[in-house]
Protein backbone atom coordinates (compact mmCIF):
# COMPACT_ATOMS: atom_id res chain seq x y z
CA UNK A 1 0.00 0.00 0.00
CA UNK A 2 1.28 3.21 -1.02
CA UNK A 3 1.82 5.84 1.48
CA UNK A 4 -1.10 8.00 -0.14
CA UNK A 5 -3.17 5.27 0.32
CA UNK A 6 -2.26 4.37 3.43
CA UNK A 7 -2.88 8.24 4.71
CA UNK A 8 -6.14 7.88 2.57
CA UNK A 9 -7.76 5.18 4.37
CA UNK A 10 -6.85 5.94 7.60
CA UNK A 11 -8.07 9.54 7.34
CA UNK A 12 -11.27 7.71 6.08
CA UNK A 13 -11.30 5.34 9.18
CA UNK A 14 -10.91 8.29 11.68
CA UNK A 15 -13.85 9.72 9.87
CA UNK A 16 -16.20 6.83 10.14
CA UNK A 17 -15.12 6.44 13.91
CA UNK A 18 -15.52 10.10 14.40
CA UNK A 19 -19.21 9.86 12.72
CA UNK A 20 -20.12 6.53 14.81
CA UNK A 21 -19.22 8.29 17.87
CA UNK A 22 -20.60 11.59 16.77
CA UNK A 23 -23.95 9.25 16.44
CA UNK A 24 -23.32 7.77 19.61
CA UNK A 25 -23.26 10.94 21.86
CA UNK A 26 -26.06 12.05 20.01
CA UNK A 27 -28.28 9.10 20.65
CA UNK A 28 -26.75 9.34 24.39
CA UNK A 29 -27.94 13.18 24.57
CA UNK A 30 -31.65 11.87 23.21
CA UNK A 31 -31.95 9.60 25.88
CA UNK A 32 -30.65 11.57 28.80
CA UNK A 33 -33.18 14.17 27.47
CA UNK A 34 -35.73 11.39 27.39
CA UNK A 35 -35.08 10.67 30.68
CA UNK A 36 -34.76 14.66 32.15
CA UNK A 37 -38.15 14.73 30.40
CA UNK A 38 -39.97 11.65 31.86
CA UNK A 39 -39.04 12.86 35.00
CA UNK A 40 -39.76 16.44 34.50
CA UNK A 41 -43.16 15.99 33.05
CA UNK A 42 -45.19 14.68 36.55
CA UNK A 43 -43.44 17.62 37.97
CA UNK A 44 -44.91 20.16 35.63
CA UNK A 45 -48.18 18.22 36.33
CA UNK A 46 -48.51 18.66 39.42
CA UNK A 47 -46.76 22.01 39.13
CA UNK A 48 -49.93 23.49 37.75
CA UNK A 49 -52.15 21.08 39.93
CA UNK A 50 -51.00 23.17 43.24
CA UNK A 51 -51.07 26.87 41.69
CA UNK A 52 -55.02 25.60 40.15
CA UNK A 53 -55.64 24.52 43.65
CA UNK A 54 -54.87 27.89 45.42
CA UNK A 55 -56.13 30.64 43.12
CA UNK A 56 -59.77 29.39 44.21
CA UNK A 57 -61.49 30.59 47.05
CA UNK A 58 -61.24 30.86 50.18
CA UNK A 59 -57.29 30.46 49.64
CA UNK A 60 -57.77 32.96 46.76
CA UNK A 61 -54.08 33.21 45.24
CA UNK A 62 -55.65 34.46 42.30
CA UNK A 63 -52.60 36.08 40.25
CA UNK A 64 -50.58 32.61 40.03
CA UNK A 65 -54.39 31.85 37.61
CA UNK A 66 -51.94 34.02 35.06
CA UNK A 67 -49.50 31.24 34.65
CA UNK A 68 -50.86 28.27 36.92
CA UNK A 69 -51.24 26.42 33.35
CA UNK A 70 -47.74 27.09 32.14
CA UNK A 71 -46.03 23.71 33.66
CA UNK A 72 -49.12 22.40 32.01
CA UNK A 73 -48.77 23.45 28.54
CA UNK A 74 -44.82 23.18 28.28
CA UNK A 75 -45.19 19.42 29.65
CA UNK A 76 -47.37 18.66 26.70
CA UNK A 77 -44.01 18.97 24.33
CA UNK A 78 -44.20 17.37 20.71
CA UNK A 79 -41.60 15.33 21.46
CA UNK A 80 -43.60 13.79 24.50
CA UNK A 81 -44.71 10.15 23.79
CA UNK A 82 -48.86 9.97 23.72
CA UNK A 83 -49.04 7.05 25.89
CA UNK A 84 -46.96 8.66 28.83
CA UNK A 85 -49.39 11.97 28.76
CA UNK A 86 -51.94 9.06 28.80
CA UNK A 87 -50.70 7.77 31.98
CA UNK A 88 -49.50 10.90 33.49
CA UNK A 89 -52.39 13.42 33.43
CA UNK A 90 -55.08 11.46 34.86
CA UNK A 91 -53.21 10.19 37.78
CA UNK A 92 -52.05 13.63 38.75
CA UNK A 93 -55.81 14.80 37.93
CA UNK A 94 -57.75 11.99 39.48
CA UNK A 95 -55.76 13.55 42.87
CA UNK A 96 -56.09 16.90 41.98
CA UNK A 97 -60.20 16.86 42.20
CA UNK A 98 -60.02 14.36 45.24
CA UNK A 99 -57.85 16.74 47.27
CA UNK A 100 -60.53 19.55 45.88
CA UNK A 101 -63.79 17.87 46.24
CA UNK A 102 -63.28 16.41 49.18
CA UNK A 103 -66.24 17.93 50.57
CA UNK A 104 -68.29 15.20 48.14
CA UNK A 105 -66.92 12.32 50.17
CA UNK A 106 -69.27 12.74 52.82
CA UNK A 107 -72.75 12.52 51.08
CA UNK A 108 -71.63 9.97 48.29
CA UNK A 109 -68.40 8.23 47.93
CA UNK A 110 -69.51 6.94 44.89
CA UNK A 111 -71.12 9.97 43.51
CA UNK A 112 -67.32 11.84 44.46
CA UNK A 113 -65.50 8.93 42.84
CA UNK A 114 -67.77 9.04 39.36
CA UNK A 115 -67.15 12.94 39.05
CA UNK A 116 -63.43 12.23 40.31
CA UNK A 117 -63.33 9.98 37.49
CA UNK A 118 -64.62 11.75 34.63
CA UNK A 119 -63.04 15.19 35.60
CA UNK A 120 -59.44 13.02 35.52
CA UNK A 121 -60.10 12.23 31.72
CA UNK A 122 -60.58 15.78 31.17
CA UNK A 123 -56.50 16.43 31.38
CA UNK A 124 -55.23 13.67 29.18
CA UNK A 125 -57.68 15.04 26.79
CA UNK A 126 -56.83 18.41 26.81
CA UNK A 127 -52.64 17.36 26.98
CA UNK A 128 -53.29 15.42 23.55
CA UNK A 129 -54.63 18.21 22.21
CA UNK A 130 -52.36 20.60 23.07
CA UNK A 131 -49.62 18.25 22.05
CA UNK A 132 -51.35 17.42 18.43
CA UNK A 133 -51.63 21.50 18.14
CA UNK A 134 -47.75 22.44 18.70
CA UNK A 135 -46.80 20.00 16.27
CA UNK A 136 -48.41 21.49 13.88
CA UNK A 137 -47.42 24.96 15.08
CA UNK A 138 -50.35 26.64 15.59
CA UNK A 139 -50.06 29.82 17.99
CA UNK A 140 -49.89 28.69 20.90
CA UNK A 141 -51.29 31.30 22.93
CA UNK A 142 -54.76 31.10 21.12
CA UNK A 143 -54.52 26.93 21.12
CA UNK A 144 -53.75 27.27 24.90
CA UNK A 145 -57.26 29.55 25.64
CA UNK A 146 -59.35 28.05 23.05
CA UNK A 147 -58.33 24.33 24.31
CA UNK A 148 -58.56 25.12 28.28
CA UNK A 149 -61.69 26.88 27.56
CA UNK A 150 -63.47 24.20 25.93
CA UNK A 151 -62.01 21.58 27.69
CA UNK A 152 -63.77 23.65 30.98
CA UNK A 153 -67.16 23.30 29.14
CA UNK A 154 -66.60 19.65 28.84
CA UNK A 155 -67.16 19.50 32.56
CA UNK A 156 -70.53 20.04 31.29
CA UNK A 157 -71.32 16.78 29.71
CA UNK A 158 -71.05 14.64 32.41
CA UNK A 159 -74.71 13.84 34.66
CA UNK A 160 -75.80 17.18 34.12
CA UNK A 161 -72.16 19.31 34.29
CA UNK A 162 -70.10 20.44 36.68
CA UNK A 163 -69.70 24.10 36.51
CA UNK A 164 -67.09 24.15 38.85
CA UNK A 165 -63.03 25.63 39.59
CA UNK A 166 -62.97 27.03 36.18
CA UNK A 167 -59.67 29.62 35.49
CA UNK A 168 -61.76 32.37 35.30
CA UNK A 169 -63.89 31.51 38.47
CA UNK A 170 -60.35 32.79 40.79
CA UNK A 171 -60.83 36.01 39.12
CA UNK A 172 -64.07 36.89 41.04
CA UNK A 173 -62.94 39.70 43.53
CA UNK A 174 -61.20 41.21 39.68
CA UNK A 175 -64.24 43.38 39.27
CA UNK A 176 -63.06 45.54 36.94
CA UNK A 177 -62.03 42.18 34.77
CA UNK A 178 -64.99 40.10 35.20
CA UNK A 179 -67.15 42.40 33.49
CA UNK A 180 -66.73 40.83 30.39
CA UNK A 181 -68.58 38.10 31.26
CA UNK A 182 -71.89 40.03 29.95
CA UNK A 183 -70.45 38.91 26.62
CA UNK A 184 -68.60 36.17 27.00
CA UNK A 185 -69.20 34.22 30.22
CA UNK A 186 -67.42 33.14 32.85
CA UNK A 187 -65.65 31.42 29.94
CA UNK A 188 -64.34 34.82 28.70
CA UNK A 189 -62.90 35.46 31.84
CA UNK A 190 -60.98 31.95 31.86
CA UNK A 191 -60.02 32.57 28.02
CA UNK A 192 -58.48 35.97 28.91
CA UNK A 193 -56.11 34.29 31.36
CA UNK A 194 -55.55 31.49 29.44
CA UNK A 195 -54.10 33.55 26.73
CA UNK A 196 -51.74 34.56 29.04
CA UNK A 197 -50.88 31.48 29.92
CA UNK A 198 -50.19 30.02 26.35
CA UNK A 199 -48.53 33.54 25.92
CA UNK A 200 -46.04 32.98 28.90
CA UNK A 201 -45.37 29.39 27.71
CA UNK A 202 -44.75 29.91 24.46
CA UNK A 203 -42.18 32.71 24.97
CA UNK A 204 -40.64 30.41 27.79
CA UNK A 205 -40.22 27.65 24.97
CA UNK A 206 -39.37 30.25 22.10
CA UNK A 207 -36.11 31.30 24.93
CA UNK A 208 -35.34 27.69 25.07
CA UNK A 209 -34.81 27.35 21.36
CA UNK A 210 -33.20 30.96 21.24
CA UNK A 211 -35.89 32.06 19.17
CA UNK A 212 -37.42 34.99 21.74
CA UNK A 213 -36.81 38.50 19.79
CA UNK A 214 -38.42 36.67 16.58
CA UNK A 215 -40.82 39.30 15.42
CA UNK A 216 -43.75 37.02 15.90
CA UNK A 217 -43.10 36.67 19.16
CA UNK A 218 -43.81 40.61 19.91
CA UNK A 219 -46.82 40.81 17.49
CA UNK A 220 -48.24 37.25 19.90
CA UNK A 221 -47.12 39.48 23.05
CA UNK A 222 -49.03 42.83 21.87
CA UNK A 223 -52.25 40.79 20.51
CA UNK A 224 -52.45 39.20 24.10
CA UNK A 225 -51.51 42.38 26.26
CA UNK A 226 -54.27 44.37 23.38
CA UNK A 227 -56.58 42.27 24.45
CA UNK A 228 -56.04 42.15 28.67
CA UNK A 229 -55.92 46.30 27.95
CA UNK A 230 -58.80 45.98 25.80
CA UNK A 231 -60.52 44.28 28.65
CA UNK A 232 -59.81 46.61 31.93
CA UNK A 233 -61.21 49.82 29.87
CA UNK A 234 -64.65 47.69 29.18
CA UNK A 235 -64.53 46.82 32.74
CA UNK A 236 -64.14 50.42 33.36
CA UNK A 237 -66.62 51.62 30.97
CA UNK A 238 -69.21 49.30 32.33
CA UNK A 239 -68.61 50.41 36.09
CA UNK A 240 -68.81 53.95 34.90
CA UNK A 241 -72.80 53.37 34.38
CA UNK A 242 -73.57 52.19 37.53
CA UNK A 243 -75.00 55.81 38.38
CA UNK A 244 -77.44 55.80 35.51
CA UNK A 245 -78.43 52.50 34.60
CA UNK A 246 -78.90 50.67 38.12
CA UNK A 247 -81.74 52.06 40.59
CA UNK A 248 -82.65 50.88 44.10
CA UNK A 249 -85.38 48.35 44.45
CA UNK A 250 -86.81 46.41 47.40
CA UNK A 251 -85.54 45.83 50.93
CA UNK A 252 -84.68 42.56 51.42
CA UNK A 253 -83.75 40.38 54.48
CA UNK A 254 -81.29 36.77 53.98
CA UNK A 255 -81.97 34.38 56.19
CA UNK A 256 -78.81 32.34 57.56
CA UNK A 257 -79.76 28.81 59.67
CA UNK A 258 -77.03 26.70 60.55
CA UNK A 259 -78.04 23.11 61.07
CA UNK A 260 -76.06 19.95 60.54
CA UNK A 261 -77.33 18.01 58.04
CA UNK A 262 -77.62 14.85 60.10
CA UNK A 263 -80.18 16.93 62.30
CA UNK A 264 -82.53 18.29 59.19
CA UNK A 265 -82.02 14.31 57.44
CA UNK A 266 -83.67 12.88 60.42
CA UNK A 267 -86.97 14.90 60.27
CA UNK A 268 -87.38 14.96 63.96
CA UNK A 269 -86.66 18.68 64.60
CA UNK A 270 -89.11 20.02 62.01
CA UNK A 271 -90.79 22.24 64.55
CA UNK A 272 -87.48 24.09 66.03
CA UNK A 273 -85.89 24.76 62.57
CA UNK A 274 -89.05 26.59 61.47
CA UNK A 275 -89.36 28.64 64.95
CA UNK A 276 -86.02 29.36 64.77
CA UNK A 277 -86.44 30.92 61.49
CA UNK A 278 -89.49 32.69 62.63
CA UNK A 279 -87.80 34.40 65.24
CA UNK A 280 -85.03 35.81 62.67
CA UNK A 281 -87.97 36.15 59.98
CA UNK A 282 -89.96 38.35 62.98
CA UNK A 283 -86.77 40.43 63.35
CA UNK A 284 -86.14 40.70 59.92
CA UNK A 285 -89.62 42.52 58.85
CA UNK A 286 -89.18 44.47 62.05
CA UNK A 287 -86.62 46.50 60.21
CA UNK A 288 -88.47 46.68 57.05
CA UNK A 289 -87.70 44.11 54.83
CA UNK A 290 -90.15 43.94 52.19
CA UNK A 291 -89.08 40.39 51.08
CA UNK A 292 -87.82 37.94 53.55
CA UNK A 293 -85.78 35.02 52.09
CA UNK A 294 -85.67 31.43 54.08
CA UNK A 295 -82.94 28.88 52.91
CA UNK A 296 -83.66 26.02 51.17
CA UNK A 297 -85.76 23.17 52.23
CA UNK A 298 -85.69 24.21 55.67
CA UNK A 299 -89.54 24.41 55.89
CA UNK A 300 -90.20 20.57 56.09
CA UNK A 301 -93.62 20.35 54.62
CA UNK A 302 -95.62 19.54 51.80
CA UNK A 303 -96.81 23.52 50.91
CA UNK A 304 -99.06 22.43 48.04
CA UNK A 305 -102.82 22.23 49.11
CA UNK A 306 -104.21 19.60 46.79
CA UNK A 307 -101.71 17.26 48.18
CA UNK A 308 -102.85 17.44 51.49
CA UNK A 309 -105.76 14.71 51.14
CA UNK A 310 -103.09 12.33 49.88
CA UNK A 311 -100.85 12.31 52.93
CA UNK A 312 -101.28 9.85 55.75
CA UNK A 313 -100.99 12.97 57.92
CA UNK A 314 -100.98 16.40 56.79
CA UNK A 315 -101.33 18.41 59.96
CA UNK A 316 -97.93 19.52 60.51
CA UNK A 317 -97.90 20.81 56.43
CA UNK A 318 -101.50 22.27 57.62
CA UNK A 319 -99.69 24.11 60.69
CA UNK A 320 -96.73 25.29 58.69
CA UNK A 321 -98.66 27.38 55.86
CA UNK A 322 -101.19 28.36 58.17
CA UNK A 323 -98.45 29.92 60.35
CA UNK A 324 -96.51 31.21 57.06
CA UNK A 325 -99.63 32.86 55.85
CA UNK A 326 -100.26 34.98 59.32
CA UNK A 327 -96.63 35.60 59.60
CA UNK A 328 -96.69 37.32 55.77
CA UNK A 329 -99.97 39.43 56.14
CA UNK A 330 -100.07 42.81 56.67
CA UNK A 331 -95.95 42.35 57.07
CA UNK A 332 -93.83 41.39 53.71
CA UNK A 333 -93.16 38.74 50.86
CA UNK A 334 -91.98 35.81 52.46
CA UNK A 335 -90.00 33.35 49.85
CA UNK A 336 -89.48 29.48 51.79
CA UNK A 337 -87.80 26.49 50.40
CA UNK A 338 -89.97 23.31 51.05
CA UNK A 339 -91.24 20.42 49.79
CA UNK A 340 -93.28 20.53 46.84
CA UNK A 341 -95.20 17.74 45.18
CA UNK A 342 -98.40 17.24 42.58
CA UNK A 343 -100.19 13.70 41.55
CA UNK A 344 -99.18 12.19 38.40
CA UNK A 345 -101.18 9.39 36.26
CA UNK A 346 -98.63 6.79 35.29
CA UNK A 347 -99.80 4.10 33.48
CA UNK A 348 -103.22 4.89 34.66
CA UNK A 349 -102.31 4.68 38.19
CA UNK A 350 -102.00 8.05 40.70
CA UNK A 351 -98.06 9.13 41.73
CA UNK A 352 -97.21 11.65 43.78
CA UNK A 353 -94.32 13.40 42.72
CA UNK A 354 -91.94 15.36 44.76
CA UNK A 355 -89.64 18.19 44.28
CA UNK A 356 -87.38 21.07 45.49
CA UNK A 357 -89.46 24.00 45.81
CA UNK A 358 -89.69 27.47 46.79
CA UNK A 359 -93.12 29.12 47.89
CA UNK A 360 -94.23 32.51 48.21
CA UNK A 361 -96.67 33.72 50.56
CA UNK A 362 -97.66 37.23 50.13
CA UNK A 363 -98.78 40.05 52.42
CA UNK A 364 -102.05 39.49 51.65
CA UNK A 365 -102.06 36.49 53.56
CA UNK A 366 -102.26 33.66 50.83
CA UNK A 367 -99.49 31.70 49.31
CA UNK A 368 -98.85 32.91 45.49
CA UNK A 369 -100.74 30.68 42.68
CA UNK A 370 -97.26 29.98 41.54
CA UNK A 371 -94.05 28.29 43.18
CA UNK A 372 -91.19 26.73 41.76
CA UNK A 373 -89.67 23.34 41.28
CA UNK A 374 -85.89 22.94 41.03
CA UNK A 375 -85.28 21.94 37.45
CA UNK A 376 -81.94 20.45 37.88
CA UNK A 377 -81.01 17.84 40.27
CA UNK A 378 -78.05 17.03 42.10
CA UNK A 379 -76.55 13.32 41.00
CA UNK A 380 -77.07 11.29 44.06
CA UNK A 381 -77.69 13.77 46.73
CA UNK A 382 -81.21 14.54 44.98
CA UNK A 383 -81.62 12.11 42.02
CA UNK A 384 -79.66 8.71 40.62
CA UNK A 385 -80.16 7.60 37.55
CA UNK A 386 -82.25 4.70 36.26
CA UNK A 387 -84.66 5.38 38.37
CA UNK A 388 -87.33 4.19 36.13
CA UNK A 389 -85.76 2.97 33.46
CA UNK A 390 -83.04 0.15 34.87
CA UNK A 391 -84.54 -0.71 38.56
CA UNK A 392 -81.75 -3.14 39.30
CA UNK A 393 -78.81 -0.55 38.45
CA UNK A 394 -80.81 2.25 40.30
CA UNK A 395 -81.49 -0.16 43.60
CA UNK A 396 -77.35 -1.35 43.34
CA UNK A 397 -76.81 2.66 43.71
CA UNK A 398 -78.93 3.70 46.39
CA UNK A 399 -76.52 1.29 48.41
CA UNK A 400 -73.83 4.42 48.19
CA UNK A 401 -76.18 7.30 48.64
CA UNK A 402 -76.36 8.88 52.46
CA UNK A 403 -80.33 7.64 52.70
CA UNK A 404 -81.59 4.20 53.87
CA UNK A 405 -84.88 4.92 51.42
CA UNK A 406 -86.31 5.90 48.73
CA UNK A 407 -84.70 9.48 48.58
CA UNK A 408 -84.96 10.78 44.35
CA UNK A 409 -87.08 13.82 43.19
CA UNK A 410 -88.51 14.26 40.29
CA UNK A 411 -87.32 17.11 37.49
CA UNK A 412 -89.51 20.69 37.62
CA UNK A 413 -89.87 22.18 33.82
CA UNK A 414 -91.22 25.54 34.73
CA UNK A 415 -88.99 28.32 34.76
CA UNK A 416 -90.91 30.43 37.71
CA UNK A 417 -91.21 34.40 37.98
CA UNK A 418 -92.73 35.79 40.88
CA UNK A 419 -94.14 38.81 40.97
CA UNK A 420 -94.36 41.48 43.98
CA UNK A 421 -96.88 43.79 43.32
CA UNK A 422 -97.70 45.72 46.88
CA UNK A 423 -97.08 46.21 49.79
CA UNK A 424 -98.28 46.26 53.27
CA UNK A 425 -98.14 50.40 53.72
CA UNK A 426 -99.58 50.85 50.79
CA UNK A 427 -97.08 52.01 48.38
CA UNK A 428 -97.31 50.13 44.87
CA UNK A 429 -94.84 48.15 43.63
CA UNK A 430 -94.08 46.13 40.50
CA UNK A 431 -91.09 43.78 40.84
CA UNK A 432 -90.74 40.47 39.24
CA UNK A 433 -87.84 37.73 40.26
CA UNK A 434 -87.04 34.29 39.90
CA UNK A 435 -85.29 31.27 42.45
CA UNK A 436 -82.15 29.36 41.30
CA UNK A 437 -82.09 26.48 44.55
CA UNK A 438 -78.81 25.76 45.55
CA UNK A 439 -76.68 23.97 42.74
CA UNK A 440 -78.77 25.90 40.07
CA UNK A 441 -76.78 28.98 41.00
CA UNK A 442 -73.64 27.43 39.64
CA UNK A 443 -75.21 26.86 35.99
CA UNK A 444 -74.92 29.63 33.57
CA UNK A 445 -77.91 28.67 31.22
CA UNK A 446 -80.74 28.24 34.37
CA UNK A 447 -79.93 31.97 35.16
CA UNK A 448 -79.89 33.12 31.50
CA UNK A 449 -83.32 31.36 30.37
CA UNK A 450 -85.02 32.86 34.01
CA UNK A 451 -83.21 36.50 32.85
CA UNK A 452 -85.19 36.89 29.49
CA UNK A 453 -88.61 36.64 28.33
CA UNK A 454 -89.76 34.76 24.78
CA UNK A 455 -88.91 38.25 23.23
CA UNK A 456 -85.75 38.14 24.41
CA UNK A 457 -86.63 41.84 27.05
CA UNK A 458 -85.32 41.08 30.57
CA UNK A 459 -88.62 40.11 32.52
CA UNK A 460 -86.31 39.92 36.21
CA UNK A 461 -85.43 42.45 38.19
CA UNK A 462 -82.91 40.08 40.54
CA UNK A 463 -82.75 36.32 41.16
CA UNK A 464 -82.32 34.67 44.15
CA UNK A 465 -80.21 31.54 45.39
CA UNK A 466 -81.76 29.78 48.17
CA UNK A 467 -79.09 26.79 49.63
CA UNK A 468 -78.74 23.93 51.98
CA UNK A 469 -74.82 23.92 52.40
CA UNK A 470 -74.89 22.18 55.63
CA UNK A 471 -73.62 19.27 53.58
CA UNK A 472 -70.16 20.86 53.32
CA UNK A 473 -69.65 21.51 57.10
CA UNK A 474 -68.52 19.33 59.99
CA UNK A 475 -69.59 19.93 62.93
CA UNK A 476 -67.14 19.04 66.18
CA UNK A 477 -67.25 19.54 69.70
CA UNK A 478 -70.10 22.38 69.20
CA UNK A 479 -68.03 23.74 66.43
CA UNK A 480 -67.94 24.12 63.07
CA UNK A 481 -65.50 23.32 60.19
CA UNK A 482 -66.54 24.65 56.93
CA UNK A 483 -65.49 22.95 53.50
CA UNK A 484 -63.72 25.12 50.49
CA UNK A 485 -67.17 24.73 49.03
CA UNK A 486 -69.13 27.53 50.72
CA UNK A 487 -66.95 30.37 49.31
CA UNK A 488 -66.45 28.77 46.21
CA UNK A 489 -70.17 28.40 45.62
CA UNK A 490 -70.73 32.36 46.62
CA UNK A 491 -68.00 32.81 43.93
CA UNK A 492 -69.28 31.38 41.45
CA UNK A 493 -72.36 33.03 41.75
CA UNK A 494 -71.24 36.18 41.20
CA UNK A 495 -70.71 35.37 37.50
CA UNK A 496 -74.32 34.51 37.19
CA UNK A 497 -74.82 38.35 38.49
CA UNK A 498 -72.49 39.87 36.03
CA UNK A 499 -73.39 37.53 32.83
CA UNK A 500 -77.28 38.41 33.50
CA UNK A 501 -76.79 42.15 34.81
CA UNK A 502 -79.22 40.61 38.25
CA UNK A 503 -78.16 40.73 41.37
CA UNK A 504 -78.21 37.82 43.52
CA UNK A 505 -79.27 37.36 46.75
CA UNK A 506 -78.78 34.20 49.00
CA UNK A 507 -79.95 32.61 51.51
CA UNK A 508 -78.04 29.62 52.69
CA UNK A 509 -78.23 27.18 55.17
CA UNK A 510 -74.35 27.15 57.46
CA UNK A 511 -73.36 29.99 54.80
CA UNK A 512 -72.42 32.21 53.26
CA UNK A 513 -75.43 34.22 52.84
CA UNK A 514 -75.40 37.65 50.95
CA UNK A 515 -76.33 39.98 48.31
CA UNK A 516 -74.17 40.08 45.04
CA UNK A 517 -74.62 42.83 42.95
CA UNK A 518 -74.90 43.30 38.75
CA UNK A 519 -71.23 43.56 38.61
CA UNK A 520 -70.63 40.57 41.00
CA UNK A 521 -69.37 42.68 44.00
CA UNK A 522 -70.13 40.09 47.28
CA UNK A 523 -71.44 42.81 49.46
CA UNK A 524 -70.19 43.19 52.72
CA UNK A 525 -71.80 45.50 55.44
CA UNK A 526 -75.86 45.71 55.54
CA UNK A 527 -78.46 48.18 57.01
CA UNK A 528 -79.12 45.93 59.87
CA UNK A 529 -78.91 42.04 60.77
CA UNK A 530 -76.79 39.78 63.15
CA UNK A 531 -74.63 38.03 60.60
CA UNK A 532 -70.86 39.17 60.08
CA UNK A 533 -69.85 42.24 58.27
CA UNK A 534 -67.91 40.34 55.59
CA UNK A 535 -69.44 38.22 53.20
CA UNK A 536 -67.10 35.72 53.14
CA UNK A 537 -66.79 35.17 56.98
CA UNK A 538 -70.51 34.25 57.49
CA UNK A 539 -69.95 30.60 57.41
CA UNK A 540 -71.27 28.49 59.97
CA UNK A 541 -73.61 30.68 61.85
CA UNK A 542 -76.98 31.56 62.13
CA UNK A 543 -78.45 34.86 61.51
CA UNK A 544 -79.67 37.27 58.95
CA UNK A 545 -78.95 40.59 57.42
CA UNK A 546 -81.25 43.07 55.73
CA UNK A 547 -79.92 44.89 52.37
CA UNK A 548 -81.78 46.94 49.58
CA UNK A 549 -81.71 44.93 46.34
CA UNK A 550 -79.93 47.19 43.02
CA UNK A 551 -81.83 46.52 39.78
CA UNK A 552 -79.95 47.11 37.01
CA UNK A 553 -81.78 47.76 33.52
CA UNK A 554 -79.31 46.64 31.14
CA UNK A 555 -80.28 43.10 29.08
CA UNK A 556 -76.60 41.58 28.67
CA UNK A 557 -75.21 39.80 25.15
CA UNK A 558 -74.94 36.75 27.38
CA UNK A 559 -78.26 36.66 28.72
CA UNK A 560 -79.29 36.81 24.62
CA UNK A 561 -76.86 34.29 23.05
CA UNK A 562 -75.57 32.20 26.10
CA UNK A 563 -72.67 30.40 26.33
CA UNK A 564 -71.46 30.99 22.73
CA UNK A 565 -68.22 30.98 23.25
CA UNK A 566 -67.54 27.79 25.35
CA UNK A 567 -69.71 25.87 22.84
CA UNK A 568 -67.27 27.06 20.04
CA UNK A 569 -63.87 26.59 22.24
CA UNK A 570 -65.32 23.08 22.97
CA UNK A 571 -66.01 22.21 19.07
CA UNK A 572 -62.71 23.12 18.43
CA UNK A 573 -61.56 20.39 20.81
CA UNK A 574 -63.97 17.43 19.72
CA UNK A 575 -62.11 18.86 15.76
CA UNK A 576 -58.72 18.65 16.67
CA UNK A 577 -59.25 14.90 18.75
CA UNK A 578 -61.03 14.05 15.12
CA UNK A 579 -57.95 15.37 13.61
CA UNK A 580 -55.70 13.50 15.28
CA UNK A 581 -57.69 10.18 15.22
CA UNK A 582 -58.08 10.39 11.05
CA UNK A 583 -54.45 11.35 11.00
CA UNK A 584 -53.17 8.29 13.15
CA UNK A 585 -55.94 6.17 10.77
CA UNK A 586 -54.30 7.31 7.69
CA UNK A 587 -50.63 6.50 9.23
CA UNK A 588 -51.79 3.17 10.22
CA UNK A 589 -53.62 1.93 6.15
CA UNK A 590 -50.10 3.58 4.87
CA UNK A 591 -47.93 1.32 7.50
CA UNK A 592 -50.18 -1.74 6.86
CA UNK A 593 -50.47 -1.39 2.90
Amino acid sequence: MTKKRRQKFTSHKSTKQKSISQKFKSQRQKNNLSLLYFALCPMLFIASAAMLTVIQAPINFSPLAWVAMVPFIIACSPKARPWYLLLVSPIISFFYWLGNLYWIAPITIIGWLAMCLYLCVLWPVLALCLRYCRIKKVPLFLVAAVLIVGVERMQGLFLGGFFWRFLGHSQYENITLIQIADIFGANGVSFLVAIVNGLIAELIIAAIGKKIFKPSQFIKTAVVVAAVVASIFYGRWRLSQEAECVRPGPTAASLQSNVPQFVKRSFESGDMLFEDLMVQSRAAAEAGAELIVWPETMVQAYLNADIWPYLESPEEDITFDKKLKEHAKDTAYILVGAYGAEIEQIKGEPYIARYNSAFLYRPDGEQAPENYDKIHLVPFSEALPFRRSIPLIYNFLMKFTPYNYDYSLDYGSKYTVFNMTGDPNGQITDYKFSVMICYEGTIPYIAREFALDESGKKQIDWIINISNDGWFVRFKDDKVIPSTELPQHAAICAFRAVENRLAVLRSVNTGISCLIDSYGRIRDGYSAGTLPDKALERTGMPGWFLDTIPIDSRTSFFSKYGEWLGFFCEGCVFLVIILWLVERFIRFIISVS
